[in-house]
Formats: C-alpha cells, structure tokens, sequence
C-alpha cells in the first residue's frame, strides 16, 4: 500500500523542518555576507576615488606649473576628464555624506591640499552611472575641473568576494542536507516499521545510524520480540484451553444419545455445536495475530470462485474476475470469507463485486440486510462487538469475523472500510494487499 504525501510528509515531518531551519539559517549568512560585503565596497569605492582624485590634483598643479597649455591633454584618460578654466564647473559643494566623506579622504591623501577651495558633486552619465565631478582652485586663480567616470561601479574584488560566499555557502549547503539525509535515513525507517509494527505486522529493524538511534532500533526490535512472544503464548494458551474444552463437549455430544426426551436432544446438541464454533472463531481471531504468508500470483476469480462456491446461489459474484494480482494469499481468502460469512448469516445473501481505482483492486462485499448506522462503522472492528439486531436473531459467534478479516487486512497492507447501500444493507470494502499488479 502506497503512502499517501500527507502521510510522507508526517512521518519525515522532522527531517522537513530540520532541512529548512539549516536552509534558513544558510540564507541568513548569504544575506549577511552579501550586505557586509556591499558595505565594504562602497568604502573601497569611495577610498578609491578619494586616492585618484587627490593624486590627480597634486600631479595636475605640478603639470599646470611647467606646462599649462598640454596638462588637460595629459592628465585627461578613459577614466579621467580633465580642463583648466577661469571659473569653476561645480559651484560650491555639496553636502552629501559621501561627498563629504570623499572630500575628507583627499585631504588625508594629500595634506597638502588643505585650505584650497575644493568643490565636489555628483552626475548622471549617458550609461545610466553616477560620475564624481570636482574644481580646485590653482594658484594662479584658475580652476582645475575634472570628471571621475562611473563612481558607483563596483570594486571587482568585493565581486570576486561575493561570488565566492556565494559558492561557499551554497557547498556548504549542499553538503549539510546530504548529511542531514543520511543521518535522518535511520529515523525516516524508524517511523516506517512503527507504522508497520502499528498495523500489527513484525519488521526487522536495521540498527544503523547514530548511538541513540541504533539503541532506539534495538530496543524496537526487542518489543517486537517480546510482543510476538506474548500474542504466541496467548494464542497457544486459548488453544489449549479450546483443545480441552472439545473433549468434554464431544462426549456432551456422546452422551445425547442416551437422552429418551427428543426436544432436549435437539436443544443440548445445539448448544454443543454453538459452542464448537464459537471456540473455533476465537481460534481464527488469534491465529490471524501470528499468520505468515508471502506474496504470490492469484487470480482474483479463481479464489473468489473458490470462496463463494460453499455459498450456493446465496452469493453472486459481479464485474472483474480475470484479474491476476501478486497479493498474500491466504490472509485475502480468508478476510473476504468472513465477510461473506457475515454478509451471508445477517442478510441471507450478498454480491461480490471487483473493481480497479488509483490505489489499487477493492473488492466490495454488498449485502441488502438491516444495515450497520454509520456512527457504529469504527465499533464494527472491535473485536466482541455485535450490534442489537444480532442479538434478535439469535446468531452465533463472538463478532469475531469481521476484526479477523480487519486484522488481516492491515497487517499485509491492505485495508477494510464500509459504506451503507441506498437500498439498505452494508458494503464491506476490501482494498486487496498488492505489491506488483499484473495484466489480467
């Protein structure tokens, strides 16, 4: 039986939030990373300018000192643009922070610069970038003014930088949830025996993984054996007591004959024979607890055939019958012959029906009978349960058929569910254990 996503994503439920705490907290650090390295770009950048702009100032008065007529020529570059004029290009400064921070930074470069008339302020380029522009007066009164290209570019190392968080903290990533898979793998088939070990079914547990959970699986495993023991004894002991109880109930059924009243005979032996298959009902009960059996090839007709043919003309079999199916065998035969056998002493008769859905092969079980009320479905399971209009009947049995077929059923992946009919009656649905449909 498949899982349902609902039900995977409970049981690894804790490797989930695990996974997504650490791919947070990984995020988190990117985020960080990325800002601080931003921040210290814009330093650099700001550094940068600072240093380029006082070397030129200082070399652009040398120049302008010994050749005035070629210095813009000379100190003019891809990055640079630079000319001499009688006034200023930017009048007065501006007062933004890092202008202001720029500002300061020339003068650390270049002390020599201090209390000359320094403008500086920003503009829009054609591309879209912001350039640094600036005059300085010059001893003669003149005006150096000059053009630093593109000041919000970033610095490449704070991109190699990033890049390279970037790679790390993705790696980093990468390899925490593979370690985190493997380290949650022992506890993700943990919660699939529990589940299984829920259903009444004995699994092995590897005991794998870390100390805790390797001591977790051992001490799953010794349960198991602890409960197998217990149900085995269990059974073992109820058998022995029905095995002691046959003896004296075959010689009550020996004894009848040296009994002259008929209608007493016919009531002791009565008794007898109820009491025979209450004790063999017990018996099927706790024999299903312990059953074994391994998955093989059935055709679904054949063994419905096979079940319904004691039946007579009181059980019809409708629909799919040429289905072959890798089911276990003898816990399917033996879940739909109690539900038959239901179906069949509550009802009078019934129809069995085969059909195919996205989970599998269910074969529905329909009778036309007084019906079970919905709210009654869950007690139906219980084992000793037997609703009033049973006991108006006077039926026999314990109400063990239909939690023998149930825990059949959901011990080998299976499952049985009910439904009322339109008309009146019940509908047992059998989704048939599989583990490899074939073509029918």
């Amino acid at each position: 039986m498949k899982r349902s996503p609902i039900g995977s994503f409970k049981a690894h439920g804790f490797g989930v939030y695990v996974a997504a705490v650490f791919l947070a907290l990984g995020i988190i650090q990117l985020a960080g990373s990325l800002v601080f390295y931003q921040l210290i770009d814009r330093q650099t950048l700001q550094d940068d300018h600072a240093r380029r702009v006082a070397e030129l100032l200082v070399v652009g008065q040398r120049m302008h000192k010994l050749a005035p007529d070629q210095m813009a020529s000379n100190m003019t570059t891809r990055y640079l643009s630079v000319d001499v004029s009688p006034a200023p290009n930017v009048e007065g400064s501006s007062r933004d922070q890092m202008l202001t921070g720029i500002g300061k930074d020339i003068i650390a470069w270049e002390p020599s610069l201090a209390g000359r008339p320094l403008h500086l302020s920003t503009s829009e380029s054609n591309n879209g970038s912001r350039d640094l522009e600036g005059s300085l007066q010059l001893d003669d009164g003149t005006w150096l003014n000059f053009v630093s290209r593109d000041i919000t570019s970033m610095w490449p190392v704070a991109w190699r930088a990033m890049v390279l968080t970037t790679v790390i903290t993705a790696a980093f990533l990468v390899i925490g949830l593979v370690l985190l898979y493997l380290v949650s793998k022992p506890l993700r088939a943990l919660t699939d025996a529990a589940e299984r070990i829920g259903q009444g079914r004995k699994v092995q547990i590897a005991e794998m993984g870390p100390r805790d959970l390797r001591d977790l699986a051992h001490a799953m495993n010794a349960m198991q054996e602890r409960i197998d023991r217990i149900l085995s004894d269990q059974t073992k002991s109820y058998r022995a007591i029905g095995h002691d109880l046959r003896t004296p109930l075959s010689r009550l059924k020996t004894i009848s004959g040296m009994i002259e009243d008929k209608e007493l005979v016919g009531i002791h032996d009565q008794s007898v024979d109820e009491m025979v298959r209450l004790l063999d009902s017990l018996e099927s009960y706790l024999g299903a607890q312990l059953l074994q059996s391994d998955p093989e090839e059935v055709n679904l007709g054949e063994l419905l055939v096979d079940v319904t043919s004691r039946y007579g003309e009181a059980v019809t079999v409708v629909g799919m019958t040429n289905i072959v199916i890798k089911t276990f065998k003898e816990p399917l035969k033996r879940s739909i012959h109690a539900l038959i056998e239901n179906a069949v002493q509550f009802a009078g008769s019934a129809e069995v029906a085969v059909r195919v859905g996205k989970r599998g092969y269910t074969i529905d079980i329909i009778d036309h009978g007084p019906g079970v009320d919905e709210d009654q479905f869950p007690s139906l399971l219980e084992p000793f349960f037997r609703i009033d209009q049973a006991r108006q009947r006077n039926t026999d049995g314990f109400g063990l058929g239909i939690p023998t077929a149930y825990i059949l059923l959901t011990r080998f992946n299976g499952s049985l569910k009910f439904s009322r009919n339109p008309c009146g009656g019940l509908t047992a649905h059998i989704l048939v254990p599989s583990s490899l449909l074939s073509a029918a």
